[in-house]
C-alpha cells in the first residue's frame, strides 16, 4: 500500500525531473562549453547546500565508507556530464539523447545485481513501454550506423554512469541528509567535471554577465532544485521507480524547446510523450500492488 512519504517522494522525482528537463536549454545557452557548464553547474550549488547543512545542525557521519560513497556519486555525476559531452561528438543528438537516457535500464539490472532486488514482471513491461516511448519522442532522426558506434557507446555509457548515480543516491539517502550526501557529491564532482573540462580544451569562465546567469541559473535549477528533490525523493520510493520517472526529462526538455526555439513536434514525438507519460504510470502501479 502506498504511504503518505512515498507519494511525496513520487512528486519531488516528478518536480525535480520537470526542474532538470530546463537543463539541456541553459547548457544550449552557456556561452562556455557543456562540460565546464556542468562544473559550474556543481560548483554554485555548493554554497546552498552548504547552508542547509549548517542550519540543520546534524553530526557529521565518522565511517569513511559514507563520505567514500558520497564521493563516488559525485565522480559518477561528472562521468556522465563529460562521457556524453564526448559521445555528442561522434554521433547525433538523437542518438544521444535516446542512449543516454537508457539509465532506467541500468538501475534495474544494477539493482538486481548488486543488491538482489529482481523487478517483478509488471515493472519491467513498464520500463519497456517508458523507452519506448523515448524512442518515439527521439523522433525519425534516430539513426544506427558503424561510423556513429563509438558516439553511441559512450553515449550508453552516460546512461551507466547516471544509473549508477541513482543507485548510489539511493542507498545513501537510507542512512543521510539529503544535503549533505548534495554537498559532499557535488564537491567531489566539481572537481572531476573541472578536470574533465580543462582536458576537453573548454573555455572554464563565462565573459559576460548573461554567461553568469546562465550557469548560477542552472545551478539553481538544475541542481539544488531539480537534483536536489530527485535525492529526497529517492529516500521515499525504489532506485527503480526513480529513475523511469527521470524519463520526464526529456519530455520537458522537449516541450521547452517547442516553446523557446521553435522546435515543433511531430506526431511521433507527441505520442513518444505521452507513451513516457503512461510509462511511469505503469511503473508506480507495479510497485504499489
Amino acid at each position: 500500500m502506498e504511504t503518505t512519504s512515498s507519494r511525496l517522494g513520487f512528486a519531488a522525482l516528478i518536480f525535480g525531473a520537470g526542474c532538470i528537463g530546463f537543463a539541456p536549454i541553459l547548457v544550449r545557452l552557456s556561452e562556455i562549453g557543456p562540460v565546464a557548464t556542468g562544473f559550474h553547474r556543481l560548483l554554485w550549488s555548493l554554497p546552498v547546500f552548504a547552508l542547509v547543512v549548517a542550519w540543520q545542525r546534524r553530526p557529521l557521519p565518522g565511517e569513511a565508507t559514507a563520505w567514500g560513497g558520497m564521493a563516488a556519486s559525485g565522480f559518477f555525476f561528472a562521468a556522465d556530464l563529460t562521457v556524453w559531452h564526448l559521445g555528442i561528438w561522434l554521433t547525433t543528438i538523437a542518438n544521444a539523447t535516446l542512449f543516454s537516457n537508457t539509465a532506467p535500464v541500468f538501475v534495474a539490472i544494477g539493482a538486481w545485481l548488486v543488491w538482489g532486488q529482481a523487478p517483478n514482471r509488471r515493472f519491467l513491461a513498464a520500463l519497456v513501454v517508458a523507452m519506448a516511448g523515448a524512442a518515439l519522442l527521439v523522433g525519425s532522426s534516430f539513426r544506427l550506423s558503424l561510423d556513429r558506434v563509438a558516439g553511441d557507446g559512450l553515449s550508453l555509457l552516460s546512461g551507466a554512469f547516471y544509473g549508477a548515480y541513482i543507485l548510489s543516491v539511493g542507498r545513501l539517502r537510507a542512512r543521510l541528509s539529503m544535503p549533505l550526501v548534495m554537498l559532499a557529491g557535488g564537491a567531489a564532482g566539481s572537481v572531476v567535471a573541472f578536470a574533465a573540462a580543462l582536458a576537453l580544451g573548454e573555455s572554464i569562465w563565462p565573459e559576460t554577465a548573461r554567461g553568469w546567469a546562465v550557469v548560477v541559473g542552472l545551478a539553481l535549477l538544475g541542481q539544488v532544485a531539480g537534483q536536489g528533490l530527485i535525492a529526497w525523493g529517492l529516500a521515499h520510493v525504489p532506485s527503480t521507480l526513480g529513475a523511469v520517472v527521470l524519463l520526464v526529462q526529456p519530455v520537458v526538455a522537449a516541450a521547452v524547446a517547442w516553446i523557446l526555439f521553435g522546435e515543433r513536434l511531430g506526431a511521433m514525438e507527441l505520442t513518444g510523450g505521452l507513451v513516457v507519460l503512461f510509462g511511469i504510470h505503469l511503473a508506480r502501479r507495479s510497485l504499489r500492488a
